[in-house]
């Protein structure tokens, strides 16, 4: 059976008419004869809206019963069974409630697709999974409703529906969004023309990105290599030399003319696995790259050029930025270069050459290391100089030999010292076995002169022949090295980076593993003083460098305190103890102590955060505050004003029940600030570790009815069921009153009307456990954790409702005697805390506790 297909009208915001947009579309469709029917549609009571649907089937919706209240879902299994062409099935992030067949409505939409359905469907950008943060950061609020980014990209079709920020804010005015009472706080915040713009944006670009998708699909499948400028794209090739940050910030100011272009480095390792750039030159360009907002990929070829253009076409890139070539000008005559190369193949895409300080100074000879170890040369050398002459005593007792075996047996003995010893041994064997044979086998035998031309052929053959097999002996054996180093210096970043990702601290493992793989007794990361920056007289002073991170036994703390020294910028230096490190050991450490500069500026990144938490704790925990005095302090500071007043006021004349009625407000209302100001200032105490505790055993039988007294008529229907044989808990009389205030408060504020909350008491693994059970809403369980934050209430958008300590001050209490509080589900609905305290045993002393 063919899957169906998914449609999805996407917008930027509530009210841009993507539900209106899915139904002119259904219309369309079942005018043409397509069998359409709407799984469920939320029209919000938008008139026009509901208009849209008119004479389409729509297929009722299942009740679902959850914690005492009914709900309605889409009947996902009526829909299968009714089997339409196309269902509309509106808001792919919802949630079901739970009790359906799915969590989310995307899967149900899922099934639908893979039963051959064909959906439309809406979502609007922040309910997208990877913009869902920064949707947070712009508007304020939180989506908890989300959809993966692959579900909405695996559509076959995902249309925009886009509306101006000034229009929908007219669209908003004029009631067709929401309800007249709701109009000017949406305006005032979710829909403010910033708010609006910048989720505008967010769509457009998810969607680009989503289109460029389809574009490269598409290339792919249709074998399209050449370059389509739909969006621009520079690439900058990296050689791994000095120039590689020229480039870098080159290419970074192409891309940045236009907007939304990306930028792509790339560099070209040898296909052979064999180290032909310089480690170290490559991680610091592209921490660059990545810090411009680019991204790093590394390719292999053999031929650069077109390994390069491969890669180009292959991102659809439209500029590519290329380094002017370092080779001198003779070897530019030999061969064109990448460059050249590059730009005669690169087609439609534009190529940069841009100069740098470094080109045409040539490159620099690396010193190239023996192919082989000194043992085995001078074995070699040895083998020509005693072997040839043998051999030559070994032919002279063979008469009958001619002149072309003896040729071919000296060739054997000139290959077996290249073998042993490489090509110089070979060369001077070589040479030694054409001396040999000329004197001794060629006629005129004993004189250096050659009589045949075909003996001087020979003999030109076997020199030519002796001197190759030696050059490409010589040449294998280096590359076998080169491949070994190679493959050890792979192996051992891969080792490294392993460390570094396993460990909790990324520079002391980086630098441990350092330390262990080169057998060092220590390596420590130096820094310069600010004020030596710059000073080459003051750097060399041993007081001008601080150790920042260090490992190992007596790490150096200066430069010339250690054997090798690795500079990684102006200011921070590798210093290695214990041995001083050969040549080729030194472009690995170069690559870790670039690796060891990006884990300090993490660390230091990180401190900085974590020093930045406390102070932005408090400042939110001031602006909160600040908001509580001016909203939940001055409330009832008003009344009892307003009471004082009216009672002194001469021009009017209260009778009994209306001086009762002031008076009592009077009272209220100054025991509701009473206790709003001991809850601040416990809070208070708390965080700053200063409330006094006085542990003793008390009663849960008097404590409870006693905070129930504190709560006033409100408390009246609370029941209670505390057993008589209840062993005492220990706890602070008085702050225990107050942590029982706050929790029976909470759950009369959530209970529904005419069933008033529980408390029950039970003694467990000696505990004394009391229960403040409601069956009102209840909370989610992933949010359990957010109710006990200070100035936080469930369903809160800002700090203006209420000063929402009761939780928060009440777990602190709790947890200041040695209790606890936690929130337990209801059966049946509803929420329980749970308060545990230690029970009173015999040595239960009183005694004040700081």
């Amino acid at each position: 059976m063919p899957r169906g297909e998914l449609r999805i009208y996407l917008g930027a915001a509530p009210g841009v008419g993507k539900t209106y947009a899915m139904l002119e579309e259904a219309q369309r469709r079942a005018d043409r004869g397509t069998d359409v029917v709407v799984g469920l549609v939320e029209t919000h009571g938008r008139a026009h809206t509901d208009a849209m649907i008119g004479d389409l089937e729509v297929v009722p919706r299942r009740e679902i019963t959850y914690r005492g209240t009914g709900f309605t879902e889409m009947d996902l299994d009526a829909l299968l069974a009714r089997r339409p062409e196309v269902a509309v099935v509106d808001e792919l992030a919802h949630t079901n409630v739970p009790g359906s067949r799915h969590e989310k409505r995307w899967q149900d939409i899922q099934e639908l697709l893979d039963a051959g359905i064909t959906v439309l469907s809406t979502v609007n950008v922040q309910h997208l999974e990877s913009v869902n943060d920064v949707v947070a950061q712009i508007t304020g609020t939180t989506q908890r409703e989300t959809v993966p980014d692959e579900i909405v990209r695996a559509a076959e079709q995902v249309e925009l529906v886009d509306m101006t920020p000034e229009a929908l804010r007219r669209r908003m005015a004029h009631g067709n969004i929401y309800r007249p009472d709701k109009i000017d706080a949406a305006l005032g915040n979710y829909f403010r023309v910033g708010n609006l713009t910048a989720l505008r944006e967010l769509a457009l670009l998810w969607l680009a990105d989503k289109v460029d998708d389809q574009l490269d699909r598409y290339r792919a499948q249709q074998g399209i290599s050449a370059t389509w400028e739909a969006r621009e794209r520079v690439v900058v090739a990296l050689t791994g030399g000095p120039e590689g940050e020229t480039l870098i910030r080159r290419a970074a100011r192409i891309a940045a003319r236009s907007k939304g272009a990306d930028l792509l480095a790339v560099h070209v390792a040898r296909s052979d696995g064999l180290a032909d750039a310089d480690p170290a030159q490559l991680a610091r360009q592209r921490v660059l790259v990545e810090s411009l907002g680019g991204t790093y990929h590394q390719v292999l070829g053999a031929d650069v050029p077109a390994a390069l253009l491969d890669f180009a076409r292959g991102v659809n890139a439209t500029q590519l930025v290329l380094g002017a070539s370092r080779r001198g000008r003779f070897a530019q005559l030999l061969s064109r270069g990448v460059g050249v190369t590059t730009t005669a193949l690169s087609g439609p895409i534009d190529v940069h050459l841009v100069t740098h300080p470094q080109a045409g100074r040539g490159r620099r000879a690396a010193a190239v290391p023996a192919a082989l170890s000194r043992r085995r040369r001078l074995l070699g050398f040895a083998l020509a100089g005693l072997g040839m002459p043998l051999l030559t005593l070994l032919l002279l007792a063979l008469p009958d030999l001619s002149l072309t075996n003896d040729i071919l047996l000296f060739l054997a003995g000139v290959i077996g010292v290249a073998l042993v010893g490489g090509m110089w041994p070979a060369l001077v064997a070589a040479l030694g076995g054409s001396l040999l044979l000329n004197w001794f086998f060629t006629p005129p035998l004993h004189t250096l002169t050659i009589a045949e031309a075909d003996n001087l052929l020979a003999l030109g053959v076997f020199v030519g022949v002796a001197v190759a097999v030696s050059w490409v002996v010589d040449v294998a054996a280096r590359r076998t090295r080169e491949a070994a180093r190679a493959s050890a210096d792979a192996q051992t970043l891969a080792t490294v980076a392993g460390g570094v990702l396993r460990g909790e601290r990324p520079l002391p493992a980086l630098l441990d593993r350092l330390r262990e793989t080169f057998g060092l007794r220590a390596v420590s990361v130096l820094e310069l003083a600010a004020d030596a920056e710059g000073r080459p007289d003051r750097a060399r002073d041993e007081g001008a460098w601080r150790v920042v991170a260090s490992v190992g036994d007596r790490p150096a703390c200066s430069p010339s305190a250690g054997e090798t020294t690795v500079p990684v910028d102006d200011r921070l230096t590798v210093v290695l103890s214990g041995r001083r490190l050969e040549a080729a050991d030194r472009r690995i450490v170069e690559a870790f102590a670039a690796q060891a500069a990006v884990a300090l500026k993490q660390e230091r990144l990180a401190e900085e955060a974590a020093t930045a938490r406390p102070l932005a704790e408090a400042d939110r925990m001031r602006t909160a505050l600040l908001a509580a005095v001016s909203h939940d302090l001055r409330t009832p500071l008003a009344s009892a004003k307003a009471a004082v007043s009216s009672l002194r006021s001469p021009d009017i004349e209260f009778d009994a029940d209306d001086r009762d009625e002031l008076l009592a407000t009077a009272d209220e209302s100054l025991d509701r600030l009473s206790r709003l100001v001991a809850n601040l200032l416990d809070m208070s105490r708390l965080q700053a570790g200063a409330l006094g505790v006085t542990h003793a055993a008390i009663g849960l039988e008097d404590a409870v009815p006693r905070a129930l007294d504190e709560l006033g008529p409100a408390a009246a229907d609370v029941s209670t069921d505390i057993p008589a044989d209840l062993p005492a808990a220990t706890a602070d009389p008085g702050l225990l009153e107050r942590v029982l205030v706050n929790l029976v408060a909470n759950a009369l504020r959530h209970s529904p009307p005419g069933q008033p909350p529980t408390v029950t008491a039970s003694a467990h693994a000696g505990q004394v456990e009391l229960r403040v059970i409601d069956t009102g809403p209840g909370i989610p369980e992933d949010q359990w954790e957010h109710v006990f934050l200070p100035f936080q209430r469930l369903g809160d958008r800002d700090n203006q409702t209420g000063v929402g300590l009761g939780l928060a001050l009440s777990r602190g209490l709790a947890e200041a005697m040695g209790g606890s509080i936690t929130p337990e589900t209801t059966p049946g609905g509803g929420l329980t805390m749970v308060l545990r305290l230690p029970a009173a045993t015999d040595t239960t002393t009183e005694g004040p506790q700081e």
